[in-house]
Parts: structure tokens; sequence; C-alpha cells
């Protein structure tokens, strides 16, 4: 398990994530935040988890952790034919825009959130987005739940094949009581 960025060409600068070495951390996280939301990228629907797609872990994930879910790109369709209605669907340029935002209220109204899970999209553009947020939102923590490494986070789980992947996925979801 590396905890180097997935494309080497990227350079994060002096400050890199730290590596999940025990997937229950991603678990105390979510139940210590005040106010979670996940953002989830269209390659959620598409990667295979050890015969399941990424998207069915993450629901479960979200229904037990009671975590907000903003679908991006075309993902909703996919939600909405598993029976899972995301509180949001709108770009992932335009979620990241908002959440550096501290004066936003949030999708409900509740005003901001405090952690932010992001899985599934490329990773060129959700090492973007997380670049911005590790500057411009000091509100808010971030955690990458993709395989690959990403060092804009403040939490990333190392570049991890797909069967040990799975097996940190399982343990956040039965640590958050699913």
């Amino acid at each position: 398990m590396s905890a180097e960025p997935w494309q080497r060409g990227e350079i994060a600068g002096p400050i890199k994530a730290t590596v999940i070495k025990k997937p229950e951390v991603v678990a105390a996280l979510v139940k210590r935040a005040k106010r979670p939301i996940m953002v989830v990228g269209h390659k959620a629907a598409e990667m295979d988890v050890g015969g399941e797609k990424l998207i069915d872990i993450l629901i479960r994930i979200a229904k037990t952790a009671n975590i907000p879910v903003v679908a991006t790109a075309h993902t909703v369709k996919e939600f909405l034919s598993r029976g899972y209605t995301p509180a949001a669907w709108m770009p992932a340029v335009d979620i990241g825009q908002r959440l550096m935002d501290p004066e936003w209220k949030g999708l409900d109204g509740q005003g901001p959130y405090d952690l932010a899970l992001f899985v599934g999209m490329p990773y060129y553009m959700e090492w973007v987005i997380l670049a911005s947020l590790k500057h411009f939102a000091t509100h808010m923590k971030t955690v990458s739940l993709d395989k690959y490494f990403q060092p804009h986070a403040t939490w990333s789980f190392p570049n991890l094949p797909t069967d040990e992947y799975r097996k940190q996925l399982k343990v956040v979801l039965e640590r958050l009581g699913g």
C-alpha cells in the first residue's frame, strides 16, 4: 500500500493527507462530525469492488450514517435506479465551490458542513477540488474514500488493491452500524 499520488506528475506540496491505516478512523470521523456530506462521482457506478458496485456500498454507508449525498455528473440516474434519492445533484466543481464558502448554509439551510467525503470522481478532478478545499476551506475536513491516495484530502486511503479496498469499506460500514 503506497501513500504517494497515484499520478506521479502531481506534486502535493509540503502538506499531504494523513493516510488512513485503519478504516475505523473513517467511521470515527463521520460519527464525530456534526454535519458530514458525501460527494459521489460517476466512477462509483462503474467500479466493481469484489462483485459489487461501489455505489451500492456508498448508499449503505450514507443510509447508515445519515449522510446527505451529492451526486455529480450523471450519477443521479444510478442512485435513482437503486431506489435512493440523493440530497442534491450538481456538477462536482459547483459543490466544491460551495463547500469552500464558510457562509454557505448547506443543502438544507442548516449551516456549513464540517466533513466532506469524496469518492468516485476522475483522479485529476478530485485532486483539484480537494486542493482548493485544502487551501480555502479551513472550516472543514475532507476524506477521500477512493482506492487511490489523494494527497490534498485531510485523510485518504493509500493506493489499495481492489480486494483490500473492499475490506476497508466494509469495516467502515460495520463501524458505522451497518
